[in-house]
């Protein structure tokens, strides 16, 4: 028998598990996929936890909450959702578990709050120990080959098998337009995906790459000078129609040669000013574009208006909302600007010589779109591991080393504590080991045998030894030498927004949803229908 707020808890600790569930078995480089299909009936094959919480619409409040956490770790530090997701997941499972052990009703709120407490406490010790675990710090972010080997785990937890390439490609974006100041952007590293090929003829190219076609007859550039223009390239429009009379040819034929002259006129003061390469962001004129190839300029229609926004700020130009002549300053420059064909696919590139460029694009090739993009969103997460670096230099150990270490300290921990919350420390501790154990059932091994060599390798002060992905059987091997390392700041957010998810979950005992009460309906139709007929 259950107290209302047991019933209450228990209800809501089911559905956070069940959502954790979801995403524990695609934990890791040897996670399944799940093949999502979302309410606008799109198919997304993927084992990246953001992408998967995105497309699912959770309904359930409390699972809501790990959605949330999720999300801001996203938000955060760009990986690591599925770390919280997982470890919110089972520190509620071992919190059901300190409920179900023969308390009396009256107890059930004491025993929560102590849970609740104990949690905290042992999240905050979790915190304190986790500098101690830092094994090294990223040295030079601006060589390619050591910037590559720290995104290298990042990338494998999602293309398990190219991580090599795609993080020597992600780390020839990154570096190549990290600024002297360190505040790095990551909207600065643009993705273009085009089909056809394999991953490996993906490639990085400083400048910008469209996948669209020139309008006019001239196809390349080189040193272009660069007007932007927001409105469309054509003639004036009147804001009110007009009427005009015509009474003979010669006027029909005057009326239509002044447009034309006044086109003739606009074209040419762009030309004069030294641009070679035009950019609209609408339609492009037939008579503009005869004039455009008369004067031999080259011309790029964008319909995005961030697209527009992103080339003005890679070519350092101003975009004008009127066809007039750019002044020096509105104009931008590039090393070259030109058409090429990707595979079938005709694509207009903005490139810079220099690597020093404001944004990089990587050009991923695949044969699926569903491929290239769980490829896109491997990037991504190595783009944001690489931010994270810029902020702060220091590494973990991955592979279940820092969780193992973390497990063990706060069990000794837990046992220095008096009072019933020493439980709830020591099954925070016990929480950590659901990392390993996934990264073990994930990859087909025992799980028990794994943890208990890891806690026999950490007991004699390897804390550097985590699980070993590669070996057949349940094997161990030090993390540091092998190169998996996780940042410390991507650790440290999701040790503490999953446990405030976690403590959020246990902390509700009702959930009200403010729904219109049921009853029938108001007669609609007669207004005043209430109203005494007399008055």
């Amino acid at each position: 028998h259950y107290s209302g707020l047991e019933e209450a808890v228990y209800r809501n600790i089911q559905a956070c598990k069940e959502l954790a569930q979801t995403t524990r078995t695609a934990y890791g480089p040897n996670g399944m996929n799940k093949m999502v299909i979302n309410h606008l009936e799109k198919l997304f094959v993927t084992n990246d936890a953001a992408t998967i919480l995105r497309e699912l619409e959770v309904q359930h409040p409390a699972a809501k909450m790990l959605v949330m956490a999720s999300h801001m770790q996203e938000q955060e530090v760009g990986d690591g959702t599925n770390f919280v997701l997982v470890f919110a997941g089972v520190l509620l499972e071992l919190a059901e578990d300190l409920l179900r052990m023969g308390l009396s009703v009256s107890e059930a709120s004491y025993i929560l709050m102590t849970v609740i407490e104990g949690y905290e406490k042992a999240c905050k010790k979790a915190l304190e120990i986790l500098p101690d675990l830092v094994c090294c710090s990223a040295k030079n972010l601006r060589d390619v080959e050591e910037v590559a080997s720290l995104l290298y785990t990042s990338v494998m937890s999602k293309q398990y098998g190219n991580e090599r390439f795609l993080a020597k490609l992600i780390a020839q974006a990154c570096v190549s337009i990290l600024p002297d100041s360190g505040h790095f952007n990551v909207d600065n590293i643009r993705v273009c995906k085009i089909v056809g090929a394999g991953i490996s003829a993906s490639s990085v190219l400083h400048g910008m790459v469209f996948k669209k076609e020139t309008e006019g007859d001239v196809t390349s550039v080189k040193d272009a000078k660069i007007a932007v223009y927001s409105c469309p390239f054509d003639g004036m429009i009147t804001e009110t129609k007009g009427t005009v009379l015509i009474k003979n040819a010669e006027e029909l034929m005057n009326f239509s040669k002044g447009e034309e002259n006044l086109m003739d006129m606009q074209v040419k003061a762009i030309a004069d000013s030294g641009a070679n390469v035009v950019v609209t962001g609408g339609k492009v004129a037939d008579m503009a574009l005869h004039y455009a190839n008369k004067y031999n300029l080259m011309l790029v229609r964008l319909n995005s208006k961030w697209d527009l926004r992103r080339l003005c700020k890679t070519v350092g130009a101003t975009a004008l909302p009127r066809l007039t002549p750019p002044t020096l300053e509105e104009m931008g420059h590039c090393h070259s600007v030109y058409l090429s064909e990707v595979g079938d696919t005709q694509v207009v590139v903005f490139k810079h010589e220099k690597e020093d460029g404001a944004i990089s694009t990587i050009l991923i090739r695949g044969s699926t779109d569903n491929l290239m993009d769980d490829i896109e969103r491997a990037v991504d997460d190595g783009v944001n591991t690489f931010k994270v670096l810029t902020r702060d230099k220091r590494l973990v150990p991955g592979g279940g080393a820092t969780e193992i270490e973390l497990a063990k300290q706060i069990t000794s921990y837990g046992e220095t504590c008096p009072g019933l919350d020493q439980y709830a420390i020591k099954k925070f501790a016990e929480a950590f080991e659901a990392i390993p154990r996934a990264l073990a059932e994930n990859s087909g091994v025992k799980a028990n045998e794994v943890i208990s060599k890891l806690y026999a390798m950490h007991q004699e002060g390897k804390k550097n030894v985590g699980f070993d992905i590669e070996a057949e059987a349940a094997a161990v091997k030090d993390m540091l030498e092998a190169g998996v390392l996780d940042t410390y700041l991507g650790k440290f957010w999701g040790i503490k927004l999953a446990t405030n998810a976690a403590v959020t979950v246990l902390r509700v005992d009702q959930i009200i949803m403010a729904k219109p009460a049921g009853g029938p309906k108001p007669p609609s139709g007669k207004k005043d229908w209430d109203e005494d007929q007399n008055d």
